[in-house]
């Protein structure tokens, strides 16, 4: 099922700690990570350079497979969100102020504004931004 603007605050708050949960058994192996990308390539194979590029580590790989197996995409204008800018501010914001399904924009967010800037979601990662939003996910749901 596609979440989008009209459906996706019912679905997402449907979804309980069961459904959340590989997503939140990422939290210590994120945690325990200090390096979540590498860039590769730049150099000339047989005349031929090939661009750099980051290369996501596993981690990486896992939080993307679990977010599109778990249904918390939402599709939206998240060019135009009000919340976008919590991306570059994240440091100072508190995320338990912000509903769930809102979190999962933010993730959206996040993952689409990757295809267009290489390496978006690795960074994201190593600021801690994804670390906080699934913290606060958990927090919410335990409360």
């Amino acid at each position: 099922m596609t979440l989008n603007s009209d459906n996706h605050i019912e679905i997402i708050n449907s979804y309980n700690r069961k459904h959340w949960q590989p997503l939140l058994d990422l939290i210590p192996e994120i945690e325990s990570t200090h390096k979540f990308g590498e860039v590769v390539g730049g150099e000339s194979i047989n005349g031929v350079v090939q661009m750099p590029y980051e290369r996501e580590l596993p981690i990486v790989h896992k939080f993307r497979k679990s977010i599109n197996q778990l249904g918390v995409l939402v599709s939206f204008d998240w060019i135009k969100w009000e919340y976008r800018d919590v991306i570059n501010s994240h440091k100072e914001f508190n995320f338990d102020t912000i509903d769930i399904p809102n979190k999962c924009k933010l993730i959206t967010a996040i993952v689409r504004s990757d295809r267009f800037s290489d390496g978006e979601l690795v960074s994201v990662f190593e600021s801690g931004l994804i670390l906080k939003i699934l913290q606060s996910i958990d927090k919410q749901l335990t409360n």
